[in-house]
């Protein structure tokens, strides 16, 4: 499934609302809609310049929609998903994030140490409509980009 609208993606961070992820073991579940809005607030408050590892935070846990119930090849998926919309440097991070045996970048390492965090914190994210504008920002830069290629 690739995306194609900025209200496509919206659709589907909306449809995370109540769906819970897989938990590891040693981690309890977490609504998907929840964890994707702390994640890239607390990527927006460390990163502030950063909109592209933002919106990474805020689309990776799509991939639980896209793959309900297996685990293997989600991040394949989402990133696949998302490049078109998105671009590259988005799709590379939602990609490698939860491999945690690949070597990390700073970049990989602030989006997974958020992640994470974003898992247990308590705090009021804001709604997904506050990330609209980000998100179609980057969808039309990608998509000027896209036609100079």
């Amino acid at each position: 499934m690739e995306l194609r609208s900025v209200e496509e993606l919206m659709d589907l961070l909306y449809a995370c609302r109540g769906t819970r992820d897989v938990p590891d073991r040693d981690r309890p579940p977490v609504d998907l809609h929840d964890h994707a809005l702390r994640t890239a607030a607390l990527l927006r408050r460390s990163r502030p310049a950063d909109k592209e590892l933002q919106v990474a935070g805020l689309v990776q846990p799509v991939a639980g929609l896209l793959r309900p119930g297996a685990p293997a090849g989600r991040a394949d998926h989402a990133a696949v998903a998302v490049r078109a919309l998105l671009g590259e440097r988005v799709a590379h991070l939602v990609r490698r994030c939860p491999h945690r045996d690949i070597p990390a970048d700073d970049d990989l390492l602030t989006l997974r140490q958020a992640a994470e965090e974003g898992r247990t914190a308590g705090f009021d994210a804001g709604v997904l409509e506050d990330w609209r504008t980000v998100l179609e920002l980057l969808a039309a830069r990608n998509s000027r980009l896209g036609a100079v290629d």
